[in-house]
């Protein structure tokens, strides 16, 4: 028995619109905490974090899961962010949606579905052994996340944070995906 799931319109999703509605909120974090400090850039976050939902909805036909999850924290956190002034709140965002993320899969595991067949089954065709092995590796790789946020945060500025956020975990995140490629190889379902 495999899992494989295909989007609902056949249609292949572009990748380069995903990372950009996926990364664009992120940026605008970014230059806006430059410019204008954590509590104005938090909130153009939430407010480009739910544009970029919107397009996502419009363009790609779909809610995005992961994104979706994410955009709530963001505006729960963000929000108390704003309302209390304490960027302790924006902090922890990374901490808690990465936890979920790692706590869900391993759920999903537990109950013997590897639910990031859900996310990825468009884009990789894997035996139910390698999705399980490849949910159990992204599962500890959101821990390890989550770890590292709470470390960066609580020893580091508040711009060093952000620099991290946008420059550090992208590509510890991109070289973690690289690394599974022996995985996916040796798991890729044939026709």
């Amino acid at each position: 028995m495999t899992i494989e799931t295909k989007p609902d319109d056949g249609k292949a999703e572009n990748p380069l619109i995903k990372l950009a509605l996926e990364m664009g909120p992120l940026v605008l974090f970014f230059v806006t905490n430059a410019k204008a400090g954590i509590f104005t850039a938090t909130a153009i976050f939430m407010g480009a974090v739910v544009i970029s939902l919107g397009l996502s909805r419009l363009l790609l036909r779909q809610w995005p899961i992961m994104p979706l999850v994410s955009a709530v924290v963001v505006l729960i956190f963000g929000g108390l962010t704003l309302y209390w002034e304490n960027d302790l709140f924006i902090k922890l965002k990374p901490t808690i949606v990465n936890t979920l993320f790692g706590l869900v899969l391993l759920g999903g595991l537990a109950f013997g579905k590897p639910l990031l067949s859900l996310v990825m089954g468009s884009v990789l065709s894997l035996t139910d052994e390698g999705w399980k092995k490849l949910t159990f590796r992204w599962a500890l790789f959101f821990f390890v996340l989550a770890v590292l946020n709470e470390i960066v945060w609580r020893t580091q500025s508040n711009d060093f944070w952000v620099n991290f956020k946008v420059f550090g975990i992208m590509p510890i995140t991109i070289a973690f995906a690289l690394a599974q490629t022996p995985l996916l190889k040796k798991y890729e379902k044939t026709e």
